[in-house]
């Protein structure tokens, strides 16, 4: 089959080395803009476009899709090289940009099987930007992978084929974003295969959260929640933006940090407020409950597990992690 491929960061890179070692001809492939990245922030080629590079496939990376936006030439061109690659369908992958009407309109036409998205939950549920951080973020016990045909809504519409994935208590989204692209590269070679046969089931009405994209202030810690939320909280923003907790002005990064349910913090302990200090971690006070923090990294430093760290920055029992932080 004849594929117009559309995605930028790893989780579609994945999708696209499956599609192309199937044996799909991959006509065209869109992806973001090179963007400046690293310490020296120089530009940088998204992870699908090194791909594409590497095996020679024509590339796109227009700035906008919108023929009466800001990059209007942009547009033009994408609009022309989708028309000139004749493609059978569009797969669409974490492109990063919205497709506007013209794009599904013109992979609606007669012979053609539109525009497919890989999405990284079980829809209607965490529909947006971050599935994958706002499962573990809510607790979610399973998260899973739509292969959706795409309309003109935020990820609103028909459902292909839907396939679900048990959240492990140890997942980051780190861990499980490996999980999910895997499982949806699996998926959309699987519905190109079946490609004609779709059978469209509508999303149910009931159901629909939103999956806002994650802000680097969302990382401070608020120990004035309970610990399970907060470990939580510390999963879901590995790798990015990573939860953070302030002593002082010095702002800590929290890579990794447990709870046991049936520990308890002292009576009049203040959220925030370092209880215990040992090799297996720094124990703090939340709202009614305890957390243990055990992998940090202070700035310009390492990943630290809480011994070592804890020989470099010397904390005591009784001071105390601002309750309320700014992010940074």
């Amino acid at each position: 089959m004849k594929v117009i491929f559309a995605g930028t960061p790893e989780f579609a890179r994945v999708a696209l080395e499956k599609i192309h070692q199937a044996g799909h001809d991959i006509a065209l492939v869109l992806t973001q803009p090179d963007r400046p990245a690293g310490r020296g922030m120089k530009l940088q080629a998204s992870a699908v476009k090194q791909y594409a590079l590497a095996h020679a496939l024509s590339v796109s990376q227009p700035r906008s899709l919108r023929l009466d936006g800001k990059f209007p030439d942009d547009a033009a061109q994408a609009r022309q090289a989708i028309e000139a690659a004749q493609a059978d369908v569009m797969v669409v992958a974490a492109y990063g940009l919205i497709l506007p009407q013209w794009v599904l309109d013109a992979m609606e036409r007669p012979g053609k099987h539109g525009c497919i998205n890989i999405h990284g939950s079980l829809l209607p549920r965490w529909r947006g930007a971050a599935p994958i951080h706002r499962a573990i973020e809510a607790g979610d016990a399973e998260t899973g992978v739509t292969i959706m045909q795409m309309d003109a809504g935020l990820d609103t519409g028909d459902m292909l084929l839907r396939q679900s994935l048990a959240i492990e208590p140890s997942d980051t989204t780190a861990s499980l974003h490996d999980k999910v692209a895997a499982l949806g590269a699996d998926m959309v070679v699987r519905a190109l295969a079946q490609a004609g046969t779709w059978i469209r089931v509508k999303q149910p009405s009931t159901g629909v959260t939103y999956a806002h994209k994650v802000e680097k202030q969302e990382a401070a810690i608020d120990w004035t929640q309970d610990a399970a939320t907060i470990v939580r909280k510390v999963r879901a923003f590995d790798p990015f933006p990573c939860a953070t907790a302030q002593m002082d002005t010095e702002v800590i990064k929290v890579w990794a940090a447990q709870h046991d349910p049936g520990q308890l913090p002292p009576v009049g302990a203040t959220p925030g407020q370092i209880l215990a200090l040992s090799r297996e971690g720094i124990v703090v006070a939340a709202m009614n409950s305890v957390a243990t923090l055990v992998e940090l990294q202070r700035a310009g430093g390492k990943r630290l597990g809480a011994a070592e760290f804890l020989r470099g920055f010397p904390l005591e029992v009784g001071m105390c992690f601002s309750p309320h932080q700014v992010g940074t």
